[in-house]
């Protein structure tokens, strides 16, 4: 099991609950948490400042490996536009690169799309583009490039029934092209679980 996987599992079985939909999550066999004592300790109450923290570390962790630096740069972002600064906040992570190529169903998971656009298998607007927390802009095409179209991750990502696409984004699989139409709202983003970003704002306005 790679780095990346046990990391990704080692975030489901933290919050208790299957962030990503994912059928292999841990969180389907075992509710308790991870580490050696995790079978043995108890889930206490958490305080105000704990059910802040935890809505904070689900959304983060949902992005992939975001740093702390990074994430806080972007909620500082949402809360300096105009309109709700929760909303905000999740419109600027769904514009990200990497999130708009794993909604696309171009690749399986949000941390295959990070290593995807780093090894510059993306094109935006016909430009090869190789960060993943790029910002796409309403209109922006998104497509693979030729050489990477035969690649088993993406034949295997556009082929699987798994998740849905969301209407923000104009999808054509035949071409592997990615139209995002629109900055979605909190409410159209198809989270598996339930996401709080009021609470994040909470957090970080203490």
């Amino acid at each position: 099991m790679t780095k990346r996987i046990r990391t990704k599992y080692k975030i489901d079985r933290r919050m208790g609950e299957n962030i990503w939909g994912r059928p292999k999550s841990p969180v389907n066999r075992k509710e308790y948490g991870p580490g050696q004592h995790g079978q043995g300790r108890r889930r206490g109450k958490l305080s105000d400042f704990g059910i802040q923290l935890r809505a904070k570390q689900k959304l983060k962790g949902y992005y992939g490996n975001i740093t702390e630096k990074q994430f806080k740069r972007i909620y500082s972002a949402a809360d300096g536009m105009k309109g709700d600064t929760s909303e905000n906040l999740i419109g600027l992570l769904e514009r990200r690169l990497d999130a708009v190529v794993y909604r696309s169903k171009f690749v399986p998971t949000v941390f295959s799309a990070r290593q995807f656009v780093n090894h510059g298998h993306v094109k935006v607007n016909g430009q090869r583009v190789n960060i993943p927390s790029y910002r796409c802009k309403e209109g922006d095409v998104i497509e693979i490039r030729e050489k990477s179209r035969d690649l088993s991750i993406v034949i295997e990502a556009t082929g699987s029934p798994e998740r849905d696409i969301p209407d923000y984004l104009d999808v054509d699989h035949g071409k592997l092209k990615s139209t995002f139409v629109r900055i979605p709202e909190l409410a159209e983003v198809p989270y598996p679980v339930v996401m709080e970003p009021n609470l994040v704002v909470e957090f970080y306005s203490r």
